[in-house]
């Protein structure tokens, strides 16, 4: 039975005073905040007002202030979300943040005209010794240029973020709270609630008549309303496609990636070179289809085990000591503040409880330590969750203890490095530990399964987000039978013939929620690329490695992410990051499939 918060002991509930040791406290940071608010603006030190804003000092004086009510602005929001987790259900807590985000857009309102007037000075006073610690920061702004507008037009512009999200909302509020489902039915007839959270464990499940009438519900549930869902995805793909050529982009693909500097091409040699080593994919398939044997496979058999164990329980000690030996290769430092924050810090949220968010995340503010919200079950799949968020948790430690404010929140694009880095680690470390070839053929194709998920699965998603936007931007009306017919062409394409089609997956991707991002899902499977590199240097190259990737851990957003990761010593403009990854899969099948008697 899920517990009350209060029932869970102290030492396993993070401890948010180090951001603000009570609701009286962040309420008076907010008021401070909000201090010299009058009838016309928030913050009058960020008026343009009649000042002569062209010396360095009176711009060193502008950025400070933007700076300093940026970060005020974002502790107090961070505060409030972690708050508002620990019970979704809170009124008070729900009140709290919706303040804080209105702070943080009015905050994007009034300083919309800084940019265009740094970028209508000289380089000589942008890059004067006043302003030394906003050098990178400027630089930055420099190369955004021609794409940034006209004071007038950039306060437009930022009038337009909130309403240019309705399409996002909604599919949220849809999605989270309105849709309901069919139960599943087991083979014996009993039926079973279908929700979202139940649907990823019916999957899994070994009865493949429950796993069957999941996959069909669920998708019949979204198909519903599949006119009404296209047109919000639609409608938030034209979103970008205005933002797009309104900056005089040449795509949407573009205006996603060129304020980090990441070409194009990244993105379209991603799907080249996964799309050149499907063959793998391909045998994996049909080993599945083999080892599970069936007549047809389908999209609803392929998360089922195909090594039945007992699973072991862990506690979230041993989780933890897991997770803090399998880091060893980074050194004791990153050991000793991994296990500081994990132990006696109370960077995280461990258990399950009354009315807490779903899921996990790892979230930071500049002062304070990260911290972890977990539903920690006991699971394989728990531990690899914490190494996960640990991984995220200290690469935001060490770039905020390293960094400027301004300059130490990484880019999305290097986020998922860490994260699947730490992962690997403790799959080494409990592949190695394995005592009978069950247990090891059983690791083996949790593995193998997270690989597909993750280049694989997310490459086919980026795939079909830009044929999305594409379509839009040649004016190709994005009706429900035409992304069928593509989506269902990319499911025969990337999982081969091995694998049986139903009319259920040709809507699939009416509920995936990261078609209604900017261009992310792509990061996943350029992360999982660099850290798989990034740990095969770290773990054969010795102290030179360690280094260099302690490094990119304490960089922040010094330097563009593809500079970031060269500079730890993998090149993601070329294809070789995600070959090996692609072949280590394939070398994996081999290994599971030897174990299980399949040559």
């Amino acid at each position: 039975m899920t517990k009350n918060r209060d029932e869970i002991p102290e030492k396993y509930r993070w401890n948010l005073s180090h951001l603000f040791p009570n609701f009286e406290a962040w309420e008076k940071e907010k008021n401070e905040l909000l201090a010299e608010k009058t009838n016309t603006c928030f913050w009058p030190e960020l008026s343009k007002g009649k000042r002569d804003i062209s010396s360095p000092l009176e711009i060193k004086k502008i950025l400070d202030s933007y700076f300093r009510i940026e970060r005020k602005t974002y502790n107090a929001l961070i505060y409030c979300m972690l708050w508002r987790d620990e019970d979704v259900g809170d009124t008070k807590s729900k009140e709290s943040f919706e303040q804080c985000a209105y702070i943080a857009h009015k905050l994007g309102e009034e300083a919309a005209w800084i940019r265009p007037l740094l970028l209508s000075l000289s380089e000589e006073i942008l890059f004067d010794a006043e302003l030394k610690e906003y050098e990178n920061f400027l630089k930055k702004l420099l190369d955004l240029k021609p794409h940034t507008l006209t004071e007038e037009l950039e306060a437009l512009i930022s009038l337009t973020s909130k309403p240019l999200t309705t399409a996002q909302q909604a599919f949220g509020m849809f999605n989270n709270a309105d849709i309901t489902f069919t139960p599943a039915t087991t083979e014996t007839g009993e039926e079973k609630e279908l929700t979202h959270g139940s649907y990823s464990l019916y999957l899994q499940d070994s009865d493949r008549t429950l796993r069957k009438t999941a996959f069909t519900h669920l998708h019949e549930g979204f198909q519903k309303f599949e006119n009404t869902l296209t047109e919000l995805l639609q409608g938030h793909v034209h979103t970008h496609n205005f933002t797009a050529r309104a900056r005089g982009y040449k795509s949407c693909l573009e205006a996603a990636l060129t304020p980090n500097n990441i070409p194009t091409s990244v993105y379209t040699t991603l799907i080249e070179t996964v799309r050149e080593n499907l063959g793998a994919l391909h045998s994996y398939i049909a080993l599945r289809k083999e080892l599970l044997g069936y007549d047809s496979l389908h999209l609803y058999d392929l998360h089922v085990p195909l090594k039945e164990v007992t699973e072991k329980k862990y506690t979230y000690d041993e989780a933890v000591d897991i997770v803090l030996e399998a880091v060893s290769p980074l050194g004791a430092t990153y050991q000793t503040d991994l296990e500081k924050g994990l132990k006696s810090d109370r960077w995280v949220d461990v258990y399950e409880t009354k009315r807490k968010r779903s899921g996990a995340y790892s979230c930071s503010s500049y002062d304070s330590p990260p911290y972890i919200l977990l539903n920690f079950q006991g699971t394989l799949r728990d531990v690899m969750t914490l190494a996960h968020e640990a991984g995220h948790s200290m690469h935001s430690f060490y770039s905020n203890k390293t960094q400027s404010f301004q300059d130490s929140r990484y880019p999305i694009f290097v986020a998922e490095v860490a994260s699947t880095f730490n992962e690997e680690l403790v799959f080494q470390l409990l592949l190695s530990r394995c005592k009978t070839e069950d247990e090891k053929a059983y690791l083996l194709s949790r593995k193998i399964d997270d690989i597909r998920s993750t280049l694989y699965r997310q490459t086919q998603f980026a795939e079909f987000e830009l044929l999305l936007h594409t379509l839009a931007e040649q004016g190709v009306p994005l009706t429900p039978a035409h992304l069928k017919n593509e989506y269902t062409r990319l499911n025969k394409e990337y999982y081969g013939d091995a694998l049986t089609l139903d009319p259920q997956g040709a809507v699939e991707f009416l509920r995936i929620p990261h078609f209604y991002s900017n261009f992310y899902v792509y990061q996943y499977a350029t992360g999982i690329s660099a850290a798989f590199a990034l740990v095969e240097r770290v773990t054969k190259n010795g102290e030179d490695a360690r280094k260099q990737y302690l490094n990119f851990l304490s960089s922040g957003c010094a330097k563009y992410p593809i500079d970031l990761l060269r500079d730890a010593g993998v090149d993601m403009t070329t294809k070789q990051p995600v070959e090996i990854l692609a072949h280590s899969f394939s070398s994996l099948c081999t290994q599971f499939s030897e174990i299980s008697g399949h040559r």
